[in-house]
């Protein structure tokens, strides 16, 4: 049974490996000169056993792991990259540097993963120690040294031959460092110290905790803790007056990229930036540095997930009219919005929706936890979206490479990024707060020209939440081209919603569940799914997996997660859902309800199955998407479209709900019984209630899938099972439960039930399914 998908993914990956070459960008392709290794002790050095191996884990070099460029919206020709085997030593946190190194540590990967070749657990009581020397070109001569830090967790400093050259707080922003005035001009040394408390410090940490680093039992949704240096370091000359960051924001109104070019020492300077494609000039524009520039991009190749088309661009700084520095990096023309569709408001790229349909993607790897181990693998996470007919994806409370927003663009998936969160359940103090919301405005400016990322999450669930109302309108002000989600999962977990930004989100699980579109925000659907296999042989505690509902089969797992995107299609979507967020792309340590092993050996799913049902979704949504309504306020009687009982209608009797006859001799009562008031849904107001017309306050709701008549209790539980999604049916409107999407109201053998296609249940039966499911909204018997 497990021997099919494993041989799908086996194509799958060594496919993904065998083509990465080809889409490579060319300055992403770039290798940075070789370094001497940190000591001759790294010859000793190896690895430690990986818990699970993924498809790359042998194929990490030893000596010059990640060897690509790590900024391709930035890139210069020139550099040096230093990931390798560095001295390695873990003091006291309080303790100055150790007099000697006795270990040696492969960079960038953390100290708790294999690949390090640490592979132990770091505590809050620890801090850790990293040297190694390297050579400067003799070519890099009358030209500026930076020292680059992709990222490195959490408080890090940094000193060159002796001298300390900057500190920095944050573990998911980048950082460099001008060194020219402490090199020697032969050999230096470099040493980086790092504490990390994890959640016993007040900063952002996402779903890291403090654990053993040998799979175990438990952990439920946070996982092993990933310290230090996890993206690439490397040297990089510059000019003296050089430029530091590219701000492109595409403006499909009037054609043009608008881009800031950010330098130092360009006091007086201009900047040159040229926009081509194959070679061939589309638009240049020239002016000051720091401000805005508009550069003509006419009848724009627009950016979408079916057609990821980007742009290359040139900036060169200007002394006069000499160039001084030219770096190259890529754009993307597409526009993100919020806008009225068919009355209802919902994103649109490019100024037309698009359901996005996407998977929670946490980014750990359990050989390099934090750090994937090559950039084949980084890749093939989002590889995989596309493969199943995802359009869309969440990058959960982690914040990625650059390299890997890179393959975002280039593979064309819409992005949602996570703020990563400070530990749950705390108020963090006024430290914390400023702290995380100045490594937030650096990442936006690391990733904003980024096509692909379309909306910053700023919250998750109420963890460590706080001002969420001024958060969201200070992102929106710092970013306002993208889309702001103030709290995801705004309905769990004492989450407080702040009431803005451009989109509400609810998480439900299994669900997909509904959540309700207002006059100011869009509807989207952060998380739901959990849906559970564990495959022997790649368990990372054989055994521990939990999901939010075990799968008997891979087989009964197909059908059920094919049958919660068709159910998003027919009833979520109509009725106002513009997004979903499945959890999730991969098993996550003893998180079992991935759609791919967490070694990424097997693929669990029928790819070809799971891509029709997406691209299924993103097709209806781009025809029409006029919700089937219903006339709230009026009475009306709901009558049986089935051939040869179309004289039945849908009636109370005891609190049970059935079928009946009823024609103008009925009796009053029965008539009574069959007639219902059409509200506003008491769960979702897409949707609908059935009120009784003979006992106000009481309305058809669904337990333990008989349908009944009951008195509301005024919990959210009776709300759901009381409110019902219309979708078109032939002749009529089928009614799907609110809280059971896909799950509709049926009768059969006169009484009414809550049944779903392929279900095991008698009531479930295939035969006449959907003409039993489908009703006619009729005049009242009983005005």
């Amino acid at each position: 049974m497990k021997s099919a998908p494993a041989q799908r993914h086996r194509t799958w990956w060594r496919r993904l490996t065998a083509g990465t070459g080809l889409l490579a960008l060319a300055a992403g392709a770039l290798v940075g000169a070789g370094t001497a290794p940190a000591s001759a002790a790294a010859t000793a050095w190896s690895p430690k056993t990986a818990p699970m191996t993924t498809p790359w884990t042998s194929q990490v070099p030893v000596d010059q792991p990640l060897p690509e460029y790590p900024r391709p919206q930035l890139t210069r020709p020139d550099w040096a990259n230093l990931n390798g085997i560095w001295d390695f030593a873990v003091t006291g946190k309080d303790a100055g540097q150790p007099a000697s190194f006795t270990e040696q540590i492969r960079v960038p990967f953390v100290a708790e993963s294999a690949l390090s070749g640490i592979q132990r657990k770091i505590t809050e009581n620890d801090k850790l120690w990293y040297k190694r020397t390297f050579t400067v070109p003799s070519n890099w001569s009358g030209r500026r040294v930076q020292l680059n830090f992709g990222a490195s967790d959490w408080q890090t400093t940094v000193w060159v031959n002796g001298t300390q050259v900057g500190a920095h707080k944050g573990g998911y922003d980048g950082f460099s460092y001008d060194i020219t005035p402490q090199l020697n001009g032969g050999t230096n040394t470099v040493v980086v110290s790092v504490y990390d408390p994890t959640q016993t410090g007040g900063q952002a940490v996402g779903k890291q905790r403090i654990n053993d680093v040998a799979p175990h039992s438990g952990g439920g949704i946070f996982y092993t803790a990933a310290s230090g240096i996890w993206q690439t370091v490397w040297l990089e000359p510059v000019a003296a007056a050089h430029v530091t960051r590219l701000d492109m924001t595409p403006n499909l109104g009037d054609s043009t990229l608008r881009v800031k070019v950010q330098a130092a020492g360009a006091s007086g300077r201009s900047a040159r930036v040229t926009v081509s494609t194959g070679g061939t000039t589309v638009g240049t524009a020239t002016g000051t540095v720091g401000a805005e520039l508009s550069v003509p991009v006419p009848n724009a190749h627009l950016w979408t997930p079916e057609d990821p088309f980007l742009y290359d661009v040139k900036t060169e700084l200007l002394d006069g009219t000499a160039v001084t520095d030219t770096v190259g990096g890529y754009t993307g023309m597409r526009s993100i919005a919020v806008a009225k569709v068919d009355n209802v408001l919902r994103p649109v790229l490019n100024g037309k929706f698009v359901f996005q349909t996407g998977t929670l993607d946490q980014g750990y790897w359990p050989d390099g936890i934090y750090t994937a181990p090559t950039d084949a693998a980084l890749k093939s996470d989002l590889q995989a979206h596309k493969d199943l007919g995802f359009n869309m994806v969440r990058k959960h409370i982690k914040v990625e490479p650059q390299r890997w927003f890179y393959w975002a663009d280039k593979l064309g998936l819409l992005v949602w990024q996570d703020m990563p969160a400070m530990d749950t359940g705390k108020s963090p103090d006024s430290a914390a707060r400023t702290q995380w919301e100045a490594e937030y405005h650096a990442i936006i400016d690391q990733h904003r020209s980024s096509p692909s990322l379309v909306m910053w999450v700023n919250e998750n669930e109420g963890w460590g939440q706080y001002d969420q109302a001024r958060i969201a309108n200070d992102v929106k002000a710092y970013d306002p081209s993208r889309l702001v989600d103030n709290m995801s999962g705004v309905n769990c977990c004492g989450a407080v919603d702040g009431g803005n930004g451009d989109v509400v989100d609810n998480h439900n699980y299994v669900g997909p569940g509904n959540t309700a579109a207002t006059s100011t925000r869009a509807a989207v659907l952060g998380e739901f799914g959990g849906l559970g296999y564990k495959v022997a042989g790649h368990e990372w505690y054989p055994g521990g997996g939990f999901s939010y509902e075990d799968q008997a089969s891979l087989s009964a797992l197909n059908n059920r997660f094919v049958g919660l995107i068709d159910s998003i299609r027919v009833g979520q979507m109509p009725a106002g859902l513009s997004a979903s967020v499945y959890t999730e792309i991969t098993d996550v340590e003893n998180e079992a309800n991935g759609l791919l092993t967490y070694d990424r050996q097997v693929v669990k799913v029928d790819t070809a199955r799971v891509k029709a049902a997406n691209q299924a979704l993103i097709a209806a949504s781009k025809a029409a998407t006029t919700a089937v309504t219903l006339p709230t306020g009026q009475y009306k009687s709901l009558r049986v479209t089935t051939p040869g009982y179309t004289n039945k209608y849908l009636r109370h009797s005891e609190a049970l709900a059935y079928t009946e006859v009823v024609d103008a001799n009925s009796s009053a009562l029965l008539k009574s019984d069959a007639t219902w008031k059409v509200v506003a849904g008491l769960a979702n107001g897409n949707c609908y209630s059935f009120e009784s017309r003979n006992y106000p306050g009481e309305y058809l709701r669904h337990q333990n899938f008989r349908v009944r008549r009951d008195a509301s209790d005024g919990s959210a539980l009776f709300k759901a099972d009381a409110t019902w999604c219309a979708v078109a049916g032939s002749g009529g409107v089928r009614l799907t439960s609110a809280n059971l999407p896909g799950s509709f109201m049926r009768h059969i053998n006169s009484e009414v039930w809550l049944a779903t296609p392929g279900g095991t249940n008698a009531w479930d039966n295939a035969a006449s399914f959907t003409q039993d499911t489908t009703w006619s909204v009729d005049a009242p018997w009983a005005p």
